[in-house]
């Protein structure tokens, strides 16, 4: 089971935007090793966005809750501790089935800690 904390600074998100990344119907995760902080390096951390594309502010507040909670219900057993994550909310945020949405962030952890396969020349 792994502790989850939050990002909080912009710093952080573009620090996670490098990184690994999947986009499923409902959301997009991207995911990154952290650096060699020492206090934090038990936690998974995330952070929720949602732009003004999806929509006014109470559809952006909505979609956000639902990726807080689909974290909250799957990020322990599936997050890997010293990874900052980012969900970036779609518009099927807020149209698809709850279930449905967790399953597309059960999805996307397990892709982005796949391991990638090497490039041929």
């Amino acid at each position: 089971m792994t502790a989850i904390g939050r990002l909080k600074t912009r710093a952080e998100f573009l620090h996670v935007r490098d990184g690994s990344r999947f986009a499923a119907p409902s959301l997009v995760l991207q995911a990154r090793l952290r650096g060699g902080e020492a206090e934090d390096r038990h936690l998974a951390r995330f952070g929720f966005t949602a732009s003004k594309g999806l929509g006014g502010a109470v559809v952006r507040n909505r979609a956000r809750r639902r990726l807080k909670e689909a974290v909250r219900l799957t990020g322990p057993s599936h997050a890997m501790e010293g990874y900052d994550y980012v969900l970036i909310a779609r518009e099927g945020t807020v149209q698809r089935r709850f279930t449905a949405l967790i399953k597309d962030l059960e999805r996307a952890f397990a892709k982005v800690h796949a391991p990638s396969p090497a490039k041929k020349r």
